[in-house]
Formats: structure tokens, sequence, C-alpha cells
């Protein structure tokens, strides 16, 4: 009885700073207005969402990391990529920052393309937990055979990115490193680098991390060695990427797998529909709800200030700018997508008119 009103307290605690999450997220979205009269460009679209959101200083570095404490927060870069190739940028697009949690998506990618859509839902999971993307407890309350859901929950979560880095092929952490980076290099169209400040600053500060790993391997939902396993989740965590790189990368799941700049198959259709769907039910976070609810886009954030989202069969927008909101989700970034998609009739439930 001691133990039921202990773990009921907590869930109270966790429910009222849920509500405290979203009350500061609704307040960082901008008020909706009138749709345009004229669907602008791309461009107008873009120079618009940069101009009138440039002055916005509201959010935080994330501080938990060295690295990014000390990121510039007037920085601030927004790029589409079209389905068809083309490019369109405004401030600091091209400005490298660490890609952080957006990386899960295109590990997803890899691990659908080698193990299974089967597999990965039975190993690991594609549900919202409902909990902090870097939460221990989602991992106890999910082990719940009645749930039907794996443990981990889902793979942009940390538990999740962290089981699916597991399943990687590969010998040797260098190896399944490898299989990675040469992933996300296609998806990008070139060759990315590792940042190994920020993967040095990560790996000392990783004890949470690890023991996620541990508790996950007591479960039998790791499929490899913890400290190993640690060691190549953080460096996926800690390439490089700029706003453009995201947007190419989102592109690619845009056009089905086909990176619209190289021309490469980088992976199928299928696969990209299946990333896209997780990244539309966890890909903010907390708030992944409230933000399909308002922009209707699949996307995925990271710590590191990134963001992209994709419109399937059309673009992808990626925003750069460090300050996040509570939730984790850069504050400037969610703005200026919601401000685009809306000028450009983006959201993808939207019924269209006769």
């Amino acid at each position: 009885m001691t133990k039921m009103k202990s773990l009921t307290a907590h869930l109270l605690t966790v429910s009222v700073a849920s509500y405290a999450f979203f009350g500061i997220i609704s307040e960082a979205y901008p008020r909706d207005v009138a749709k345009p009269t004229q669907t602008p460009s791309i461009q107008q679209a873009i120079d618009q969402a940069y101009a009138h959101y440039k002055t916005v200083t509201d959010g935080t570095n994330a501080s938990y990391i060295s690295y990014l404490a000390k990121a510039d927060t007037k920085l601030y870069g927004i790029a589409v990529v079209t389905t068809d190739g083309k490019i369109f940028k405004a401030g600091d697009a091209d400005y490298l920052f660490p890609v952080e949690s957006i990386a899960k998506v295109f590990t997803l990618a890899h691990v659908l393309k080698t193990q299974g859509s089967d597999a990965l839902q039975k190993k690991i999971g594609v549900n919202a937990t409902g909990l902090p993307f870097n939460s221990a407890l989602a991992i106890e309350l999910n082990n719940d055979k009645l749930t039907g859901s794996p443990p981990p929950g889902n793979p942009l979560v940390n538990a999740g990115a962290i089981a699916a880095v597991s399943l990687v092929e590969g010998d040797t952490p260098d190896a399944k490193w490898e299989a990675l980076f040469n992933t996300a290099s296609a998806f990008a169209g070139h060759k990315l680098t590792l940042n190994k400040d920020v993967y040095n600053s990560e790996m000392a500060d990783n004890e949470h991390n690890l023991a996620i790993a541990v508790l996950l391997r007591s479960y039998n939902y790791l499929y490899a060695d913890p400290a190993e396993t640690i060691d190549v989740y953080t460096r996926e965590c800690s390439y490089n990427v700029t706003a453009k790189d995201l947007a190419v990368m989102g592109a690619t799941l845009a056009s089905g797998g086909i990176n619209p700049v190289t021309h490469q198959s980088v992976t199928d259709a299928a696969t990209s529909a299946r990333v896209l769907a997780v990244m539309a039910t966890a890909g903010l976070y907390n708030t992944s709800g409230e933000w399909l609810y308002n922009v209707g886009l699949p996307a995925k954030s990271g710590v590191g200030g990134g963001i992209v989202a994709v419109v399937p069969g059309k673009m992808a927008i990626a925003v750069y700018s460090s300050p996040l909101d509570a939730a984790g989700n850069s504050v400037r970034g969610q703005m200026a997508i919601k401000s685009i998609a809306h000028d450009l009739g983006l959201n993808i439930f939207t019924v269209p008119t006769k």
C-alpha cells in the first residue's frame, strides 16, 4: 500500500508538470492569423517567418550539456528543400550545430530497413510514452504486458533510441557507428562530421543513459553490450548538421527515400512512411500531440536547437535556433515552421475545399 501511494503521488507530480509544459508551449506559439488571400512563394514565406521571429528571445539553451549551454542564442536559420531538389534559405541556414535527438530519425530509418518493421514494433515499440524523453519511469510503466507495448516505448525517446542502436549490425562499436554515420550522410547528401567536443562532453556525464541501457538489458530489451551501445548512441547524437542539411534529410523522407539533391536511393517508401508516422507520434517530446494539433506536420526536434518538419511528397522545413522551451524544443523553430506551414497551406490533415 505504501508503494502504491508513493507511485500515485509521483504520477500526480508528473501530471502537474505536464500541464505546466503545455501552458508554456502554447504561449510560445504565435497567435492564429487569417490565411493570406494569396499564397506566397516558398522564399517569401521563409523570409516573412525569419523577419517576424528574429527578435524573439524566449527560451534558454540546454544547460546540462556544456557545449550547448554556450551556443550563440542570436543565431537563427531557416531552410526548405523540395522533393524536386530546390533549396531556399534565410539567415544562418549554413551554421553547423550538433544534431542531438534528430539523429534518432535516421537511426530509426536504418533499423527499419535492416531489421524490418515487425521486429522494430516487437523489440522497441511505436507508442508515445507520455513521459519525458529521458524517463526511466516510462520503462517500468511500459513493462506491463497488459499494454502490449515493449518497455523502450518508441525509437524517438532515449530508451527506444538506445535499444535501436543496440540492433544495428556490426561486431564492434566502430562498425555500428560507421553503419549509422553512412546512413545519416547519405540522407544529408554529403559526408557529415563528428563533433568530438560534444561527444566528449556528453560521454563525461552519461550515467543516466547508461542506467537506462542497463535497465533495458534487465528486461531483455537491449540487444548488445550496454556500455558499447551508449558509446555509439552518444556518437550518433554528436555529429554536426546545418539547417540546410536537415532540410535535405527531411526532404529525402518526403520523397520516399530518394535524396532530392543527389538522387541517391537512401531508403524505401515504406520505411519513409513508417518513420514519418513515428515522428508524428513522438517527434517533439511531451508536446508532440500539441504540435500535430497546431501545425499538422510530422517533425523532430533536438536539444541542440534544430527542428525539421516534413511535408510528404512536397518538402521539408528545417530551422536552427538554440533557445528551447520547457519540453526541449526550439522556440523560434516552432514559431517559424508553424508560420511557413500556415502561409503555404501545408497541414497534411487539411481537406482541400472544392
